[in-house]
């Protein structure tokens, strides 16, 4: 009996196996018709095993082999390449609304709140009047003159680029640091040298895990696996950034409840159109006309984190 049950399973097994590769082959069968030329790619994998060599310099050499426009299947996401001048003209001219989805990795999707900022928004409604409050409010000239602390921040880079004469530095480090440090001033306000290392390590881990290869984002029924770690990282770092945005959101929300309704930072603008700010939409003579735009503390966080991320 034992040898007919293992027969069985190998027999199911087999079947299923067979099934799996008929199906899918018909299905490349299927889109490859509709697909531009490109390189051919393994089962599953597609070009995955090649990511290393689509630098510009690489893709430059498959364009004269494979044409002006080529597909590349990087697990189971299909890669357009375009080089032709025409046809870029066709894509940012005369379809640039199908095209002004930027695409999206796992990452970004979780750390953003589902999308729920500018930067990684679809284009549609709720953008345009993100993009109508950041370019009337959160960066308008006007802040300039809330902004003036933030020229201190400016004195110190030189001050830090000057001294790499004298030891060895990394500009790059100097000017992160120096980006963390404008954001987070002029988003949250004069707080503490402790709750600015909190941020600037927080944005650091994100900044890592956005650049991070994540299997699931090319082959997404392994994303359940996470071999690489990257969802536990998302979790932590976003847990950290909620227990870190969501105290400052308090404390101006506190602030607003006492009558202060001035806006001296970039959270303070923003609670102005918060859901649940108490009387904020109607307190605020700010001279914005946005009264469709409903903000949640989600937006908030995302707004802030597109700036740095």
């Amino acid at each position: 009996m034992e040898y007919y049950s293992q027969d069985a399973y190998f027999v199911t097994a087999s079947l299923i196996s067979i099934a799996f590769f008929l199906w899918y082959a018909s299905r490349l069968r299927r889109t490859a018709i509709l697909l531009p030329p490109g390189p051919p790619g393994l089962p599953v994998l597609g070009n995955l095993l090649s990511v290393h060599q689509f630098t510009h310099r690489g893709l430059a050499k498959l364009s004269k082999i494979h044409g002006g426009c080529f597909h590349l299947r990087v697990g189971q996401v299909n890669v357009f390449v375009v080089s032709s001048p025409e046809t870029v003209r066709e894509i940012i001219h005369e379809n640039d609304s199908v095209f002004s989805h930027r695409p999206v990795t796992a990452a970004m999707v979780y750390v953003s709140y589902d999308l729920a900022d500018m930067a990684f928004a679809h284009y549609g409604p709720f953008w345009r009047q993100m993009r109508k409050l950041c370019v009337l409010k959160l960066f308008s000239p006007r802040r300039d003159v809330s902004w003036r602390v933030v020229r201190g921040e400016v004195d110190a880079l030189v001050r830090s680029v000057a001294e790499l004469r004298r030891v060895a530095g990394s500009v790059g480090d100097l000017v992160f640091k120096f980006a963390t440090n404008v954001t987070f001033r002029a988003a949250v306000g004069a707080q503490s040298r402790e709750d600015e290392k909190v941020f600037v390590d927080i944005i650091l881990e994100l900044s890592e895990i956005f650049m991070a290869f994540n299997m699931g984002d090319y082959i997404p029924c392994l994303g359940w696996l996470d071999l690489n770690g990257i969802g536990k990282r998302m979790a932590a770092a976003r847990h950290a950034l909620d227990v870190f945005i969501d105290r400052i959101i308090d404390e101006h929300l506190a602030k607003l409840r006492n009558g202060d309704v001035s806006a001296s930072d970039m959270v303070d603008d923003m609670i102005a159109y918060l859901v649940d700010a108490p009387g904020g939409r109607h307190k605020r003579a700010d001279g914005v006309e946005l009264g469709d735009l409903h903000l949640t503390r989600d937006n908030i966080k995302g707004q802030i984190l597109a700036r740095n991320v």
